[in-house]
């Protein structure tokens, strides 16, 4: 026969299980915020030159020579106050191929350009879309929230399919 579990000591139990939970929910709820910050971190370096271009100069650049890592051609102004340039960079993608025009916004105080509008948008925002997998699987695991690690989830990869079909 088992001992019965004195009241005390089923509450000290209780208890400790509750703080355990308590503290698995919050350190992987600081780690969710940690990664989706660094995400949005990531991405706004770009996504503010495509989404905020009033005063920016905007124009289109044919691409003529790839590199490794990026590619140029000549930018032709499209917004007022914008300056034609012999030769611009862009970050070489899956999505920038020689001989193509794209649109784009130039980086201030500087020869490189980022691409505008809705593909340059997504593209912009591809990092989030990554730190949004990474949280799901922080969510769904780590704080035992299978549900709102299936919508981040969801959400990422809606992103990155966007992105990818866009550019």
């Amino acid at each position: 026969m088992i001992p019965a579990m004195p009241a005390a000591a089923h509450r000290s139990r209780r208890t400790s299980d509750t703080a355990l939970r308590f503290g698995r929910v919050a350190v992987m709820g600081a780690v969710t915020v940690l990664v989706l910050i660094a995400g949005v971190w990531a991405s706004w370096g770009t996504a503010q030159h495509v989404m905020l271009t009033k005063g920016r100069e905007r124009g289109t650049v044919t691409v003529t020579r790839c590199g490794e890592d990026v590619c140029s051609g000549p930018y032709a102004p499209v917004s007022a106050g914008s300056t034609a340039r012999a030769r611009v960079e862009i970050d070489r993608s899956v999505g920038v191929r020689v001989g193509r025009t794209y649109t784009v916004v130039v980086k201030p105080d500087s020869d490189r350009v980022v691409r505008s509008g809705p593909a340059g948008v997504l593209y912009a925002w591809v990092p989030l879309g990554g730190a949004l997998l990474l949280a799901s699987v922080v969510v769904a695991g780590g704080m035992r929230r299978p549900r709102a690690g299936w919508l981040l989830a969801g959400s990422g990869v809606a992103l990155l399919t966007a992105a990818f079909l866009a550019v």
